[in-house]
């Protein structure tokens, strides 16, 4: 993380994923990661990981050579159960991964999923954290629709 941290207040994203329902044999919840990068694609948080055995997470191919192997300690902190299909909300709060405020500014909003004896999807929007915007993300294989909202307070 080569990123310049900063003392004043930025605005909130909100992030919104939709996991859509599967059916027939052998179908489990996917693990999720979601997180954030700068305009160089350097890692400023992880926001959450849905998982259920830690082996696993390797499958999560881009966060893990960009984040997972390397924040092994920091991971218990935003770590959670595998989730149903269903819409899930979380905010980043402008912070990186210690805790310092990062400069307003354009990130990607980065989401991937891996399901067992199913598919990867990788799916990431550039956002302005300067103005309240709305941004889309369509469905994927294995992520339901992504909405996310910047500017908010």
């Amino acid at each position: 993380m080569f990123h310049t941290p900063v003392l004043h207040a930025q605005s909130k994203t909100e992030i919104e994923v939709t996991l859509p329902s599967f059916t027939g044999p052998m179908v489990y919840r996917p693990y999720v990661a979601i997180w954030i990068e700068n305009e160089q694609e350097e890692v400023v948080k992880t926001l959450e990981v849905w998982r259920k055995e830690p082996d696993w997470l390797k499958d999560m191919r881009r966060w893990w050579r960009k984040a997972g192997r390397y924040d092994q300690g920091e991971l218990d902190a935003v770590t959670g159960a595998t989730k149903r299909p269903g819409q899930y909300r979380l905010t980043w709060d402008g912070t990186d991964q210690k805790g310092l405020k990062v400069a307003p500014g354009y990130y990607w909003v980065n989401v991937e999923a891996a399901r067992e004896h199913g598919n990867r999807s990788w799916v990431r929007e550039r956002v302005d954290t300067t103005s309240a915007q709305r941004y889309l993300i369509k469905p994927t294989e294995e992520l339901g629709e992504i909405l996310i909202k910047t500017g908010g307070k």
